[in-house]
């Protein structure tokens, strides 16, 4: 990373580097020194920030804005312009760039895939523009490789469009018809797919059908690999590994395809009028494009300086027995390196969710991966400031070291009651609630079987220790895969405790057998 991408940049170095758009906006304003950084913003209301080892995660904030993206989108605050004129120009210069047709800034990777969905669907046909989401005389199909689906489709499912699972060409070319109004691809540029773009774009091209392709977690290269291989439509997201604001994305491609995504979207009264994307975000995500493209940025340099953090804090944890870990290389959505951390069970009593706990718990908070029952997790690198990895490395050398030798595991006692059999389930939520079916089937303290849904339906497999039943379930549901874990007491034929959904929370749970197996 250069010395300029670790220290704010001056006014003057704004308008050499910031473009044409940030350096408008920064005309006439008078030069001032950036305010020096302060948690208080967080910690006045109770929360407290931390080292973000997770690098473009979303819900941790993901990565580190560069100094040029915040020092645009400041000065893109103390002034007004008309949002079309503004991405008029913006687009022009994102172009010329990026050596594409034409480009947007979006609110984000998934509201591109939104407003790119919908020009596939209506274009810039007013009237179809206002009937969204109703898709009653429209094409209302889109066909996604098996391997490309993943919980982000629900940004394309928004839409109320059917979507076509496919995994050959022969079943693409069969899926393909007269309700067909997009192909969709996941970004494969750093890992493997067994059917990918270069498989779906020829057959696409033949039937006149668009393919986006879903980019978010890569970086910008030029030419681009994807349009290059027959793409017409490509999403990134700006608050990545691209370093622009978290809130900001990119789409790029065809032209008229691209405009007519602008026409979907916010400011205009379209379904994607909520997915606003802001002067500030627009002006930010623009600055981001040009470290890239003028600003000298060298993605090499960053990868080097990463591996030698992941060198010092290896060096240091694995002086402590047991533990290991390797630097591993990009892979498709995390186009960096990262560090593989592991330890030895019988040398070190923790779990990786033991460690995460404890690494949160103090002082300064360091956020990881770490987490489960097992004995493994990543570092990555892209959210980390320079100097953190060595707080990170003795962070983890203390909650490592005094682990121990490993605790004996616990006998669970004899199950109370043999919990074979089939399950009505009542679901209470903060907000609604549902019923559910668990088909369980017992041998000695473990449980296997069936969670059935309200609409989705995966494997489960617990334990029982005396009366107290846990109980995990997955249940794949369109791209996205739900977890549920159950908790609490048995007693004859009924159940009740407490379920655990991961990012949707808790709820209370109660259950009545209504057959034995």
């Amino acid at each position: 990373m250069s010395k300029r991408s670790r220290n704010l940049v001056s006014r003057r170095e704004l308008f050499q580097t910031g473009g044409a758009v940030a350096a408008g906006l920064a005309a006439g304003q008078t030069a001032h020194a950036a305010p020096t950084a302060s948690p208080d913003v967080f910690t006045r209301i109770g929360v407290r920030p931390f080292i973000n080892c997770t690098a473009t995660l979303t819900i941790n904030g993901g990565s580190l804005m560069f100094p040029e993206v915040i020092a645009a989108m400041e000065q893109a605050s103390h002034y007004h312009v008309d949002l079309d004129e503004l991405m008029e120009g913006v687009s022009k210069r994102l172009a010329q760039l990026l050596q594409v047709d034409w480009a947007i800034v979006t609110a984000g990777t998934a509201a591109a895939l939104t407003h790119a969905t919908s020009a596939c669907l209506v274009g810039t046909d007013a009237e179809k523009i206002q009937r969204l989401p109703m898709l009653e005389g429209l094409k209302d199909e889109v066909i996604m490789p098996r391997e490309s689906r993943n919980v982000y489709d629900h940004a394309v499912r928004t839409l109320g469009v059917k979507v076509i699972e496919v995994n050959s060409a022969e079943e693409l070319r069969r899926a393909i018809g007269p309700h067909t109004a997009m192909i969709e691809v996941l970004g494969n540029h750093f890992g493997k797919a067994n059917f990918d773009l270069k498989d779906v774009a020829p057959i696409a091209k033949e039937h006149g059908i668009p393919v986006l392709v879903d980019a978010a977690a890569d970086y910008l290269i030029v030419p681009n690999p994807y349009l290059a291989l027959g793409a017409d439509l490509v999403a990134y997201s700006g608050g990545k590994i691209i370093r622009g604001p978290q809130g900001a994305g990119l789409l790029l491609g065809r032209k008229d395809l691209v405009r007519a995504a602008w026409a979907n979207s916010a400011p205009h009264h379209s379904f994607g009028r909520a997915l606003k994307v802001t002067k500030e975000e627009i002006a930010g995500m623009l600055a981001a494009v040009e470290v890239w493209r003028t600003g000298g940025r060298d993605i090499e340099a960053d990868f080097r300086e990463w591996k030698s953090w992941y060198t010092h804090i290896a060096d240091r944890i694995t002086k402590v027995p047991g533990v290991s870990a390797e630097q591993r290389g990009p892979i498709r959505g995390g186009p960096f390196p990262t560090l593989f951390v592991s330890w030895d069970t019988q040398k070190v009593a923790l779990t990786a969710g033991d460690v995460g706990r404890k690494l949160l718990e103090g002082e300064p908070r360091i956020m990881t991966h770490a987490s489960g029952d097992g004995n493994s997790f990543l570092i990555r690198p892209v959210a980390m400031k320079p100097g953190d990895y060595k707080v990170v490395a003795d962070r983890l050398f203390e909650v490592l070291s005094p682990a121990g030798p490993a605790r004996k595991q616990k006998t669970l006692e004899s199950p109370s009651t043999n919990v074979s059999g089939v399950w009505e389930v009542d679901i209470q939520y903060e907000v609604g609630a549902a019923k559910h079916k668990l088909f369980l089937t017992a041998n000695g303290n473990q449980i296997t079987g069936t969670h059935r849904g309200w609409a989705y339906e995966g494997d489960l497999k617990g334990q029982i220790d005396g009366g107290q039943v846990k109980l995990r379930s997955t249940l794949p549901a369109d791209g996205n895969v739900l977890n549920y874990t159950f908790a609490g007491s048995v007693s004859g034929s009924s159940m009740t405790g407490e379920v655990s959904i991961g990012e949707y929370g808790r709820a209370r749970w109660s259950a009545v057998r209504r057959t034995m197996a």
